[in-house]
């Protein structure tokens, strides 16, 4: 992921695109881009996986980004959520089952 960010950072300060990314503005950016990447799907099952890539890309790159601005390490935040996850959904509760926590 080092290897990843580092290209991404380098990326945007070659294009002096920093001064853009707010916290505000690459969060609307992170849904602008899943709404894209939904597009994909939009009226059918049939999907061009590339195009699908491409926007799954987009979407990472900019959480990437909005992490790297709030300062926080993307393995560590994701892991912590997972663990939060399996507290609210354990095995034996909801294995097979996609009801939500409180309902479980």
């Amino acid at each position: 992921m080092d290897k990843i960010k580092k290209r991404i950072i380098r990326f945007n300060e070659e294009r002096d695109w920093d001064q853009f990314h707010s916290p505000e503005n690459l969060a609307k950016s992170i849904a602008i881009e899943a709404g894209e990447l939904l597009e994909c799907f939009q009226w059918n099952s049939a999907f061009s996986k590339n195009a699908v890539c491409e926007e799954l890309a987009d979407v990472m790159i900019y959480c990437m980004l909005l992490a790297d601005k709030l300062e926080v390490d993307i393995e560590e935040i994701i892991l912590d959520k997972i663990k939060k996850n399996e507290e609210k959904y354990p095995v034996d509760k909801c294995k097979g089952s996609s009801k939500k926590y409180t309902e479980i």
